[in-house]
């Protein structure tokens, strides 16, 4: 969910058999020159088996350069290191991997917002990628589980400030019935709210023993899972960078600063039923620890 409220819906069109222009119904007719026939003369026929093997080898070829390419450059050990040329000279960072780190992950019991964050960089990025999830969540929208998460997630100098405006927001009986729920954030009978955040990747923009400026690249889940609702679950894409502080041995967040995408492009997918969304929000749990 874009952190504020806000969503949009967009129409897609299609042409029969995925062909632009086709017509539905066509029928497709061959025609036969025979030799001598006008503009027949002695030529071959075409061979499109030849066609095929010419695109299949492209395509072998583009694999094995990309896997090339790919490879952990660097050193004579084929290691590598986190950093490319530019084309200027110099050379640019590379994404780090999200596979595990090594480190022993957050203690926190189920149903608990993850705390305890390492003193590091992937422990900046841990502690953004989970406070992404909690304020996309369908706990800010109920006040008391609202307020555990802000007492959580942001440094405590400013608290009461982001307390004051999330209530502000989430608190708007406008807001509420925009998004489809009752005044007191809960959703309709014999529907089913969904708000979850999934992180696709985060990265350190900036980084010191006292400060963290870390980016997370996220989509979003969001609407109202009913066979009646006029809010259905969409899908959307963001990108939040968190300014952060190391506070009573933990990171928390200053300031935060949110962005559309970047967004893929959708597969070409049947959309679920009602019953089917509620049913996987229902039976799937999300993530209680990201990174």
């Amino acid at each position: 969910m874009n952190i504020g409220g806000g969503d949009e819906y967009e129409a897609r069109t299609r042409t029969s058999e995925g062909v632009p222009g086709a017509r539905e119904g066509a029928r497709a007719t061959t025609r036969t020159r025979l030799p001598g026939s006008e503009g027949g003369g002695n030529r071959p026929p075409t061979r499109p088996g030849r066609s095929l093997v010419t695109v299949v080898a492209v395509v072998v070829l583009l694999i094995a350069a990309i896997a090339f390419a790919n490879r952990g450059g660097g050193g004579e050990d084929g290691g590598g290191d986190n950093a490319s040329s530019d084309g200027k000279g110099g050379t640019a960072p590379q994404a780090q991997p999200t596979a595990p780190s090594g480190e022993k992950p957050v203690k926190n019991s189920p149903d608990t917002l993850a705390s305890g964050f390492p003193h590091t960089e992937k422990g900046a990025q841990s502690a953004a990628a989970n406070y992404i999830v909690a304020l996309s969540g369908e706990g800010m929208f109920t006040e008391a589980s609202r307020e555990k998460i802000v007492d959580s997630v942001y440094a405590p100098n400013i608290t009461d400030e982001r307390k004051a405006d999330l209530d502000k927001d989430y608190g708007d009986s406008k807001f509420l019935k925009k998004v489809g729920l009752n005044e007191d954030g809960k959703a309709p009978k014999d529907s089913t709210f969904v708000a979850r955040t999934t992180p696709v990747g985060a990265k350190v923009i900036d980084y010191s023993a006292k400060k963290a400026k870390v980016a997370v690249w996220y989509s979003s889940l969001f609407g109202l899972a009913g066979e009646d609702s006029k809010r259905p679950v969409i899908e959307s894409w963001y990108t939040v960078t968190f300014g952060m502080s190391w506070v009573d041995g933990d990171w928390k967040v200053t300031d935060f600063k949110q962005k559309d995408g970047p967004t893929p492009i959708g597969k070409d997918q049947r959309a679920s039923s009602a019953d089917e969304m509620a049913d996987a929000v229902k039976g799937f749990g999300g993530f209680t620890y990201a990174r």
